[in-house]
């Protein structure tokens, strides 16, 4: 199997709504998490791009779904769902935020694979559990990155992985976890291999 190039990642466009987004062909695998995760930074370290995701000291700033072409061909993407968590926005916003990403995981046909993002030190949250629930809806495969593992010791490390892969066991079949550091490139060809394998047909 050949491996993408994903220093090639360019910005194809951002969208508000799931009716705005690229058309719906070829394959794209869609990254989400809590807004303080670690997501955009996770993005950034797997393309070797510095700005390509937005990152930002301020909690939930990626508002729209964006769009990223590997190898300079559209049909294959990387997609950045809002962030959510912490954002001080209104309960308001919040929920057509919770819409649109329920919209595009259930209906984007495009969708192989969903990256979901996890600090090491708070994994499962509500907003991951409810993630998993649309996967699982979708039967959707879903990758656990938890990052930041360079915040921890080794052992804790692995202790806090093999805690999640116990928790997630009844979702075994469609879920594959593993500790991830932007800061310390470490994990970073476990997570490409994992891309290839739902981009690469």
């Amino acid at each position: 199997m050949s491996r993408l190039n994903y220093q090639t990642a360019q910005f194809l466009t951002s969208a508000p709504t799931l009716a705005q987004c690229p058309p719906d062909d070829g394959a794209e695998v869609a990254f989400a998490g809590r807004s303080n995760a670690g997501k955009s930074s996770a993005i950034n370290a797997l393309t070797q791009q510095k700005a390509l995701a937005r990152t930002s000291k301020t909690p939930g700033r990626t508002q729209l779904i964006n769009f990223f072409t590997v190898g300079g061909d559209d049909a294959c993407r990387l997609v950045d769902l809002p962030g959510y968590g912490f954002a001080k926005v209104p309960e308001k916003v919040k929920l057509e935020w919770q819409r649109h990403l329920a919209a595009y995981l259930q209906e984007r046909h495009s969708l192989r694979g969903l990256i979901l993002v996890m600090d090491v030190r708070h994994p499962l949250t509500e907003f991951d559990e409810m993630m998993l629930g649309w996967a699982d809806d979708k039967n959707m495969a879903v990758h656990i990155l938890l990052t930041k593992a360079d915040k921890l010791k080794r052992g804790a490390a692995m202790s806090a992985l093999q805690q999640v892969r116990n928790q997630l066991r009844e979702w075994e079949d469609l879920v594959s976890v593993q500790l991830f550091s932007a800061l310390k490139r470490e994990g970073l060809d476990e997570a490409r291999t994992r891309l290839d394998n739902w981009l690469v047909s």
